[in-house]
């Protein structure tokens, strides 16, 4: 008997998802627990796996389609149950007229080759004609035995009105601009995820008051530090150390110090934490998703490092799950990873302060009355001017700033 693929449940207050990419199409055969379809929520991209072993029977919503939370999608097979497929005869092979002709195979109908054309005869008389009046016999039309040209075929030809000259080749076209490209439009369902995410984004624009405050940072002092300690690092712990992890472990530092951008406004009271839960946005299959480093102040580098390693390569996958996407005090973004010099980051509700981080470029700086070439990265933090004063803004920024061009105050913790 058939079994039943129903939508799993994908988090609280969730009831309509949204059916992704099928994995294994109808007449498929799957193991128990191989990955059949993906469920795309708001909240995160999930997997149902195979309850048993057996084939794909049928599919009842396609890609695209939206479902209930617990409504049947498809059926399987049990291994053992499927009824066997008639095998289609083989049709027989169409019988060829192969016939052989002069030593050679040829199939259908042999055609004789047409004989080769001869030379035009031309009569003397008809000759004399053509020559005195010019007229080469080629092209004439002869009506004598044989279609041989005649004297009376010469006069005829000679009477007739001389053919028009051929026009001279025309001058080269001027180069014409390409025409209109491919105006084409294609439509593609919007994932929950991708609705989700633009739904918070503007919720955050219409009910946070955002300003962004910018500075910059020195990054020479970290990368000697990575440059020093990075195989070591990775031998140690099997992950390579990052610039993520200074930033992490700053950004609490800079939490503690000023704990407004930590805090959430609930109206009518602002929310402080102590405790600092850290969102990291990576890119996903589906689009941007920030998972969350659960106190993040207890964690050491190489456990940030870890964290951080697990989750982008399971966002990869959609494998992320959901209540690693809730929650969260701050978030980091990178954007310098995909080649940004500066951005305004948009928080993610209901938190108060988004950090962005950008590319590594070599300026010349003043230090020490000295012209020199500095790695050089620029901060910008977009928070909540509700709960945050620009004078907390900036001495945050400025705290991270400090912190990551002398690494040794996250040893003492100054």
């Amino acid at each position: 008997m058939p079994i039943e693929l129903k939508v799993p449940e994908v988090g609280e207050s969730i009831t309509e998802v949204m059916i992704g990419t099928w994995k294994k199409r109808e007449g498929d055969v799957v193991a128990i627990d191989d990955a059949i379809v993906e469920i795309e929520s708001d909240k995160a991209t999930v997997e149902l796996p195979a309850p048993a072993a057996g084939t794909i029977a049928k599919v009842l919503k396609g890609s695209g389609a939206t479902a209930k939370v617990g409504e049947v999608i498809g059926y399987l097979e049990p291994a053992g149950a499927a009824a066997v497929a008639p095998v289609a005869p083989t049709p027989a092979a169409p019988v060829v007229d192969v016939k052989r002709t002069e030593g050679r195979t040829t199939i259908g109908s042999v055609q004789p080759p047409a004989a080769p054309a001869g030379p035009q005869r031309v009569m003397p008389a008809a000759a004399r004609v053509l020559g005195e009046a010019g007229i080469a016999a080629a092209g004439i039309q002869g009506s004598g035995p044989g279609g041989r040209v005649t004297k009376e075929d010469a006069t005829r030809a000679v009477a007739a009105p001389p053919a028009p000259r051929a026009a001279p080749a025309p001058a080269p076209a001027p180069v014409s601009m390409p025409g209109p490209g491919s105006r084409e439009e294609r439509f593609q369902l919007i994932s929950p995820i991708r609705r989700r995410i633009a739904e918070r984004l503007v919720e955050a624009q219409q009910q946070a008051a955002l300003l962004t405050t910018f500075n910059e940072v020195d990054m020479f002092a970290v990368m000697e530090l990575r440059k020093k300690f990075k195989d070591l690092f990775q031998e140690r712990y099997g992950v390579k150390l990052g610039f993520m992890s200074f930033f992490v472990r700053a950004a609490v530092e800079a939490l503690r110090a000023v704990p407004q951008v930590n805090a959430e406004y609930r109206d009518p009271h602002i929310v402080f934490r102590d405790y600092y839960d850290i969102g990291i946005a990576v890119g996903g299959g589906k689009g941007l998703v920030v998972p969350v480093i659960r106190n993040a102040e207890l964690l050491s580098f190489a456990q940030i490092e870890q964290t951080i390693g697990d989750f982008a390569r399971r966002a990869g996958e959609n494998k992320l799950k959901l209540e690693e996407l809730q929650g969260g005090t701050f978030t980091i973004s990178n954007g310098g990873v995909y080649g940004s010099m500066l951005s305004t980051p948009i928080i993610n509700p209901p938190q108060s302060g988004i950090l962005g981080l950008h590319s590594i470029q070599e300026r010349p700086m003043a230090v020490n009355g000295q012209v020199v070439i500095r790695p050089m990265m620029y901060l910008a933090l977009t928070y909540d001017h509700r709960l945050v004063d620009g004078r907390e803004a900036v001495t945050f920024l400025k705290r991270i700033k400090d912190t990551i061009e002398d690494p040794s105050r996250l040893m003492l913790e100054v």
